[in-house]
């Protein structure tokens, strides 16, 4: 179905919808903490608050009145809203919808019910590009473990060795679609092209670097099993797998003994009523960042994240060409011979160092001037790509409410140290 044209984008107006800007701050680090609106902020008080009261009774005729148990509690409908609101963010169904306290658990989870599909000279292959508590997660599965590294040099994953690590005993492929801190986006397409030319095996992708900034579709992804984080879009601490279809809960084992139909339920593990009712006001918020009034709320967050996108896309590569610019800046998987070809194709993230000074210094001196960044994490990739030997390095990430004058803040303050 067409979903339209890309809306105009307002900041001033999305500015407005996070009461928490107006302490003064300048925040860059929607990689470890976005900023939360007042929509979701006041959804997550309210189900908290009304999650144990009773329900308001139906009348007892009608066609919809078996569906209302006596006594049910509001709580209890905050788990099927969530569901629905993240079947609507990636365009899916709200039956394929898996919820769960964090997406490490759902890896591990996920991993312990794919037994039945392992025989014993079953392979899988894990991406190296993918936080460290993603792959660590499914390091339970019972098979033997191929790696896909990503370029040094732009921190990048090549399509190309899929072709030589998926063959017809793997059973499934586990990759993210975008690195958290580097920015840069993954060939999915090509990559589950080579996939599915190779072997039947399940592919699980990890959205939540990419979900904050564009729109999702799932038959686009063409994935079989998509993992996003919710806290990381400014909502509640949870996170979702999204199935491409019910009968692939037929083929794993049910995570708990009382949840052994074959539905989404089985792989479940419990999560707050409180943060679930959170989940359906995060998704409005998305969708009235410039979705208009008209249209679903699948159709209204698909073309409100297409004007984000378009949006940011202009702040990315003012963010990269004004950094790029002083000479002493090293922009990690960007600048250098190494760096050399890079894709364009990036998040509005990056992560920086600059040449003899401390990162925690480059750190404090942000702080000191208003500007909220973080000290990049210490992951095997980035020591690998040589930050730990320049002193680390820090990470930017912008928001839907960060604006021109944002980069040319930090962009001033950055050059004043180099």
């Amino acid at each position: 179905m067409p979903l339209g044209l890309p809306a105009r984008y307002d900041v001033a107006s999305v500015r407005g919808l996070y009461t928490g800007l107006s302490d003064g701050w300048t925040y860059l680090n929607a990689n470890a903490a976005p900023q939360i609106s007042e929509r979701v902020a006041a959804g997550v008080a309210r189900s908290f608050r009304m999650s144990p009261a009773v329900a308001p009774q139906e009348d007892a005729t009608g066609a919809h009145s078996a569906n209302s148990a006596p006594g049910r509690l509001e709580g209890s409908a905050h788990y099927d809203a969530a569901r629905m609101a993240i079947a609507d963010l990636v365009g899916s169904k709200a039956s394929r919808v898996v919820l769960g306290p964090s997406l490490p658990a759902l890896y591990q989870t996920l991993a312990r019910s794919l037994r039945p599909m392992l025989r014993h000279n079953s392979s899988v292959v894990l991406s190296k590009l993918d936080p460290p508590a993603l792959y660590s997660a499914l390091s339970e599965l019972d098979a033997e473990v191929r790696w896909a590294q990503p370029d040094l040099g732009t921190g990048e994953l090549p399509a190309f060795q899929y072709a030589e690590l998926v063959d017809g005993s793997t059973r499934l492929v586990s990759f993210s679609v975008a690195h958290e801190l580097l920015g840069t986006v993954t060939p999915t397409a090509e990559i589950i092209e080579k996939i599915r030319s190779r072997s039947r095996a399940w592919t699980l992708v990890d959205v939540s670097a990419l979900a904050p900034y564009r729109p999702l579709d799932f038959d686009e992804l063409g994935a079989d099993i998509i993992g996003i984080d919710i806290g990381m879009l400014g909502g509640p601490q949870l996170a979702a797998l999204v199935f491409r279809d019910e009968a692939m809960f037929r083929r794993v084992d049910a995570h708990s003994p009382v949840k052994a139909s074959n539905s989404a339920e089985k792989l479940e593990t419990p999560v707050s009523t409180g943060l679930a009712g959170g989940v359906g006001p995060l998704v409005d918020h998305l969708a009235a960042l410039a979705g208009g009034e008209a249209g679903s709320r699948r159709v209204r967050v698909h073309k409100s994240m297409e004007a984000l996108n378009e949006y940011l896309g202009d702040l990315t590569n003012d963010m990269y060409a004004y950094l790029e610019t002083l000479p002493a800046v090293h922009i990690l998987g960007v600048t250098g011979e190494a760096a050399a070809g890079a894709s364009k194709d990036r998040l509005p993230r990056l992560t920086f160092a600059v040449q003899n000074v401390p990162a925690e210094t480059v750190h404090r001196r942000l702080i000191d001037n208003g500007l909220v960044t973080t000290l990049a994490l210490r992951t095997p990739l980035l020591t690998e790509m040589g930050a730990d030997e320049i002193g680390g390095a820090v990470t930017v990430a912008l928001g839907p409410f960060n604006t021109r004058h944002d980069i040319e803040h930090l962009t001033r303050v950055v050059a004043s140290l180099a």
